[in-house]
């Protein structure tokens, strides 16, 4: 008997709880085919098993914000214990609480999309990693196309002050008549 549970199915469940992605008790108990009520039992007759960090219980602000984020936590369901969240080592865990063929199984496709979620994950951080470098390089690019587009603009204003002239020039004296040849000359010209 082998059952196929689709990995994109059991990844659209797994949920961001306090920093960690879990799996809800009741999806988990519709997958092993079992009452939640009894998955609870078998983990609390095994609470050992299952430390903080492989499995823990909502508060209430938690249930209460999961509920009006999705439709499927009906009130009542867990009107006794608010419902039980199993990270990656947890649900590997049940399958020696659960200790069934199906149990095993489940657990392996639930591995699996745990992984599979994981490898999705690390090439996002990748890709916005790479993302970041290529942003930067066009700020660079920015700053370098800005400072020619600078230097253009200052080739083509004019000076602010006539330039002096280069070179030696000398300077000769007149004498007084060569001054009054001059004078005459722009009088009569």
């Amino acid at each position: 008997m082998t059952i196929i549970v689709p990995t994109e199915s059991i990844i659209s469940k797994i949920i961001f709880l306090r920093g960690e992605k879990v799996l809800l008790d009741q999806y988990l108990a519709g997958l092993y085919n079992v009452e939640t009520k009894q998955l609870k039992r078998a983990v609390r007759r095994n609470i050992k098993r299952f430390p903080l960090d492989f499995m823990f219980q909502l508060t209430k602000e938690e249930y209460q914000s999961l509920r009006s984020q999705f439709g499927t936590l009906k009130r009542g369901a867990h009107s006794k214990y608010p419902p039980m969240a199993f990270t990656e080592q947890g649900v590997a865990m049940l399958s020696s609480v659960l200790n069934s063929d199906q149990a095993i199984e489940v657990n392996i496709a639930i591995m699996r999309a745990f992984v599979h979620l994981r490898n999705m994950i690390a090439s996002h951080s990748k890709l916005k990693c790479k993302l970041t470098e290529l942003e930067h390089r066009l700020e660079n690019h920015d700053q370098e196309i800005q400072a020619i587009f600078e230097a253009i603009r200052q080739l083509m204003t004019p000076p602010d002050k006539p330039r002096k002239k280069i070179g030696f020039t000398v300077k000769e004296r007149v004498s007084k008549y060569e001054k009054k040849k001059q004078v005459s000359r722009k009088d009569n010209g």
